[in-house]
């Protein structure tokens, strides 16, 4: 009976620290929305990518926004309450958590109506449109200013052919057997790259022919535009 506890300690004490130590809990985004809206669930989608817990209200949200303080014409069609701030609409999940750590006096973000382009209305029907948008932020009075701006997103990027080979949602990675990358003029080959939004590889799967746009980003090169070949 020693012989067996005393193996057990040492096996266990064989073991990372990092087995023992607990994770911190995920923010909890909270979102009231349409029962029957794709683009809203495919927001929440994005939000649980990037780390968060999300819990999905399906009652409408027009209360809500107003509860939360944020004006009617500032509206979408999903609104979420996370750290205390209301979020309305499809606002980026870097942005929110930029909002969390800076945590300014304010009622919170938004992108009203619902552009094209930004997370949840990036799905493979848009074609790759990319509409320009900015994400307001709403302070305590009604008035709001510019938090972020996405308007360099109406560019053409130029696209490469690639096959998938590997997806890693975990890490953000994907392995890709590519073509020519004109614009970093770097060969065909396969090779594994971050992701930019790893909501976007819940898009695709190993096997799967692909359009990509890569981007240099200091050493690293990296994904950020990824969706099926027709």
């Amino acid at each position: 009976m020693m012989k067996t506890r005393r193996s057990l300690l040492i096996a266990l004490g064989a073991l990372p620290l990092a087995t023992f130590a607990q994770q911190p809990p995920k923010v909890l985004v909270e979102v009231w929305k349409d029962p029957n809206c794709g683009c809203c669930k495919d927001w929440v989608a994005h939000m649980q990518d990037n780390g968060f817990a999300v819990k999905v209200n399906d009652t409408g949200n027009a209360g809500v926004r107003t509860r939360l303080g944020i004006p009617q014409n500032l509206g979408s069609c999903h609104t979420a309450l996370v750290g205390g701030y209301a979020v309305e609409g499809h606002v980026p999940a870097a942005d929110i958590k930029r909002l969390l750590k800076e945590k300014p006096q304010a009622a919170g973000l938004t992108v009203p109506g619902m552009p094209v382009g930004s997370p949840g209305m990036d799905g493979a029907i848009y074609k790759g449109r990319k509409d320009p948008y900015d994400v307001l932020l709403v302070q305590k009075g009604g008035g709001t200013i510019v938090y972020a701006s996405y308007h360099q997103a109406a560019a053409v990027k130029p696209q490469t052919e690639a096959e998938v080979r590997k997806v890693d949602k975990a890490a953000g990675k994907v392995t890709l057997k590519h073509g020519d990358i004109r614009n970093l003029d770097m060969p065909g080959m396969t090779m594994v790259f971050s992701v930019k939004d790893k909501s976007l590889l819940g898009k695709v799967k190993a096997g799967d022919k692909v359009l990509v746009h890569i981007e240099k980003d200091g050493p690293d090169y990296v994904v950020t535009a990824l969706e099926p070949r027709k």
